[in-house]
């Protein structure tokens, strides 16, 4: 019996004043998504496009991970250039809707975006590709936080829930400590460890480095789950 395994491809480009991730992920036929768009201006927008097209992608899909305003300000842009439905979690509408005020706080550009074309909740399953991608709810940082889950790539695309050295901030309105250490044990650290950690700051890491070296998880996460 024959395998063909389709792998995902992954590029990351960090934009804004809060030094934001951003993702375009693509399957072999060239249909990609746009996960957490923060090209907050002009020329930002520029590099986002100007790679799709020079890789010949169609996006076909604009995902958000959490609604906190550097995730966010190029949702405006993404689908209006391409067309495309945005889906989030329903627990994070409110913040998307706040993004614009909540920006003038943090000197950020960040036009209302559209409206989601849907919701999206944990078991979710959405297809690029020859491959399926699974949605895990990781709430903690943001009220509604989602992960998407890449099985055959080995990869996970995690917002501000898990950073190479260290977690995401739990002092905002909307988010908490317990729920976000609970994410994190029960969503992520189950994972194998050699699993790809895309984060929405910072460098790239795995999960079994994290369970490993991470400080918050060696030494804080069962004082926040008492």
């Amino acid at each position: 019996m024959l395998f063909i395994f389709f792998m995902l491809n992954v590029q990351k480009f960090t934009f804004n004043p809060l030094g934001e991730n951003t993702y375009v992920v693509w399957s072999k036929n060239k249909e990609c998504a746009i996960i957490d768009p923060g090209c907050s201006n002009s020329y930002e927008n520029k590099i986002l496009s100007d790679f799709i097209e020079q890789i010949q992608l169609r996006p076909i899909i604009l995902l958000n991970t959490h609604c906190h305003v550097d995730h966010v300000p190029g949702n405006h842009y993404v689908v209006e250039k391409y067309n495309i439905p945005l889906y989030i979690s329903r627990e994070e509408l409110p913040l998307l809707q706040s993004a614009p005020e909540v920006a003038k706080f943090f000197g950020l550009k960040c036009p209302p975006s559209p409206a989601p074309s849907g919701f999206l909740s944990e078991g979710d399953i959405w297809q690029l590709g020859e491959e399926k991608i699974k949605v895990i709810s990781t709430p903690g940082h943001s009220p509604g936080g989602l992960s998407f889950w890449a099985e055959d790539s080995e990869w996970i695309i995690v917002g501000d829930v898990l950073f190479n050295g260290s977690v995401g901030r739990f002092d905002l309105p909307g988010s908490d400590g317990p729920t976000l250490f609970r994410s994190i044990q029960e969503k992520l650290m189950t994972l194998p460890d050699h699993v790809v950690v895309y984060s929405g700051h910072g460098p790239d890491t795995t999960i079994g480095t994290e369970r490993k070296y991470n400080p918050f998880l060696q030494n804080g996460l069962q004082g926040f789950l008492s």
